[in-house]
């Protein structure tokens, strides 16, 4: 009997010790928080510590989830609460019933500069950052975009076929940096995401003896016209990176036409650049991009025009889109947010007017790049609450995802080969072999972890105004509401969320804070 009850009881331990092991193995790990000065806070991650974020499950009806990043160091905090029958604030209704545009994804850029920083991390470290972004425990990335060959975020210009005059493009190669900085974390996100990853790529530069200045940088642009032999060459390129991607089983969701095409317009600009105006763009996907990216088998790739500043886009969409010929290889636009202070957001709505049938998508940001900031500011919560905010006016024009600059830069905002540094979510501190994930982290979390790709934008209606306070909702795909609120004031503000009025979220905003609401 007492053998039996030593066998009982070793049983029982052991169930207890495997499901212990279990609840440590998927509990949420906390952010390492470092101040670096009075407000400007940062989670700190080595090779053995890195917090998580916390799991997305459904909870009962009548229950609501709030997650919570603030100013004060709340960092995807997660609450869950019940339901009330009666509202005691301000009321933000939402209509489902009213619905726009599907999420494309969020996401960053695997540039060189990345590449470089996370390699000078021990692996560990690699993997845990790689993860933050990538992995059900990290923000769910579902976006990555890739510059075709080097931008100014590499340490020396270079192009994919530097024979000068090679037109069908034979010795064309990927660079070292492809297989060493680039391909490898593409790969590695891939084998940790559990959702797919939309890969889009960018170029900077022609190779220099396909451009007028004979100069991968300044002023220049293809030899010749649309449809002449270094426009042919030049559509061949995209096609021929993406085949060589294709070899390291790395496949394109989509391509932009140019990096900032009016780059290329201007006397002396200092790195990669190739100019174009709307009717050459035009001209070039119609006679050349296009129908290349089509024989090729690469139909299916959604080509997005632009891929510069907003100021830009009724200009340029009215010449590119409006011409059937271009506009039928054209799947959508893409936009920077640099100069988005100049000018005001309706243009996206007016631009999904005009030409309903093609996506608006966000494709590059950054904060530190003007010439009165600073380039690497840790901890600063101001660029967390600039994100956010463009990101929800964005949201609520029709746009369809928002992409980030570069995934990782060191504590000097590079390495960048003209020295244009700026700032990034993740800065990664080599000498001390820690990364930093910076307030914008987590509001770039607030967005790409909960408002799924096929997630649709629905209307929010509020009882009232309350200053301060912006707010973007919607529909995913699990049939769940997502509410992101923001509050860029000092006070908390107490509000309720609804959708049917038959139960209410009351929601405590504090000062300086981002939240999602869940409720399924």
């Amino acid at each position: 009997m007492a053998a039996n009850v030593y066998v009982m009881l070793l049983f029982i331990s052991s169930v207890l010790f495997v499901c212990i092991q279990s609840f440590q193995a998927t509990s949420d790990v906390k952010c390492s928080l470092r101040s670096v000065s009075f407000e400007h806070k940062v989670c700190v991650c080595n090779s053995s510590y890195c917090d998580t974020t916390p799991t997305v499950e459904p909870v009962p009806k009548g229950q609501y989830i709030v997650f919570t990043t603030s100013r004060n160091g709340l960092r995807l905090d997660k609450k869950v609460l019940k339901a009330v029958n009666v509202s005691k604030s301000a009321v933000f209704k939402i209509d489902t019933k009213t619905r726009r545009q599907k999420i494309i994804g969020f996401g960053g850029a695997f540039t060189d500069a990345a590449g470089i920083n996370i390699a000078s991390l021990p692996s560990d470290a690699q993997k845990k950052l790689i993860s933050s972004y990538f992995a059900k425990d990290g923000i769910e990335y579902t976006v990555g975009r890739v510059p075709m060959a080097s931008c100014d975020f590499s340490t020396h210009p270079y192009s994919y076929d530097d024979v000068a005059g090679d037109l069908t493009l034979s010795k064309f190669a990927l660079a070292p940096e492809d297989l060493k900085y680039k391909i490898p974390f593409i790969q590695q996100a891939k084998t940790l995401s559990p959702n797919p990853i939309r890969m889009f790529a960018s170029p900077w530069s022609a190779p220099a003896w396909m451009k007028t200045n004979d100069n991968m940088t300044g002023k220049g642009s293809l030899i010749g016209e649309p449809g002449g032999q270094y426009y042919k060459a030049w559509a061949l390129y995209y096609v021929k990176f993406l085949q060589f991607y294709q070899q390291h089983n790395i496949s394109f969701w989509g391509l932009t036409t140019q990096n900032e095409p009016i780059d290329g317009l201007q006397q002396n600009f200092p790195f990669q650049a190739l100019g174009f105006t709307p009717e050459t763009q035009r001209d070039f996907v119609k006679l050349d991009l296009g129908p290349a990216l089509h024989t090729a088998g690469f139909g299916n790739v959604s080509l997005m025009m632009l891929d510069d500043q907003r100021l830009l886009i009724l200009d340029w969409t009215k010449v590119v889109l409006s011409d059937p010929e271009a506009s039928q290889y054209l799947s959508g636009v893409a936009v920077h947010w640099y100069s988005d202070f100049l000018v005001p957001s309706d243009v996206l709505t007016k631009t999904h007017t005009n030409f309903p049938d093609k996506f608006i998508f966000a494709s590059e940001a950054c904060e530190g790049s003007m010439p009165w900031q600073k380039h690497v500011e840790l901890g600063s919560w101001e660029r967390a609450a600039s994100y956010t905010k463009d990101i929800i006016t964005d949201l609520n024009n029709w746009v369809t995802g928002w992409t980030d600059w570069n995934i990782a830069l060191d504590m000097t905002g590079g390495p960048n080969w003209v020295s244009n540094f700026v700032d990034s979510p993740i800065i990664v501190n080599a000498e001390k072999k820690e990364f930093y994930k910076q307030p914008m982290f987590y509001a770039l979390g607030h967005f790409s972890k909960f408002l799924r790709p096929g997630s649709v934008w629905v209307k929010v209606e509020s009882s009232e105004s309350i200053p301060g306070i912006e707010i973007t909702a919607f529909y995913r795909p699990d049939n769940s509401l997502a509410v992101v609120i923001h509050n860029l004031g000092i006070d908390t503000v107490e509000l309720t969320l609804t959708d049917d009025g038959s139960a209410f979220y009351p929601v405590t905003s504090p000062g300086y804070s981002i939240q999602t609401v869940l409720w399924w």
